[in-house]
């Protein structure tokens, strides 16, 4: 299927890079916890860049989840085009499959398919991230309540809301284990 192909690539471009290229900002995989992703992005060079970061994560893979949602193919197809962007940007082919952890492409690919449960996930995650100075945690938590939420709201996408879920928290299992040290640091540390 050809969305899924297209999912997959246009999710393995991984903006930060991007960004920081543009910025002309060492690579954030060679800084700070070496993510290419928001959270290392904001640690490092500030919420410009990280915004830029964000906003270009979210976007990315939407054309092919939108047309895969427009096309009228089922919901786990669907699911699949935008379970392909996330693994695109997880693990990037021409990055030696080291990618990001996923966030900024679910809420993305969440805004297509179901617009609420995405915009009800972020307030989760701007709130406790706000609240407790940590993106990890607030990842996490968000990652949890969003199939929650989709049960509530979009039954029907519950299976593929709750396989987003499952790899944005594969994706942060080094920072779980921080977390449990107490070692993770908040967005103003390094």
């Amino acid at each position: 299927m050809i969305w899924i192909v297209v999912g997959y690539v246009s999710g393995s471009w991984l903006a930060a890079l991007s960004v920081c290229r543009w910025s002309g900002v060492p690579d954030p995989r060679q800084c700070g916890s070496r993510n290419p992703g928001f959270s290392n992005v904001l640690r490092l060079y500030g919420p410009r860049l990280a915004a830029m970061t964000l906003l270009l994560d979210a976007l990315k893979g939407m054309p092919a989840v939108l047309a895969a949602k427009l096309s009228g193919l089922p919901v786990w197809l669907q699911g699949l085009v935008g379970l392909a962007v996330l693994l695109g940007h997880s693990y990037p082919l021409w990055h030696g499959f080291r990618g990001g952890k996923a966030v900024a492409s679910a809420f993305g690919v969440l805004l297509v398919l179901v617009p609420e449960v995405a915009l009800i996930s972020a307030l989760i995650w701007a709130l406790l991230a706000w609240r407790l100075r940590t993106a990890a945690l607030a990842s996490l938590m968000s990652a949890l309540a969003a199939p929650l939420v989709c049960a509530w709201l979009a039954p029907s996408y519950v299976v593929v809301v709750g396989g987003f879920s499952l790899l944005v928290l594969a994706r942060h299992a080094l920072n779980i284990r921080r977390l449990r040290r107490g070692e993770e640091p908040p967005f103003g540390g390094s």
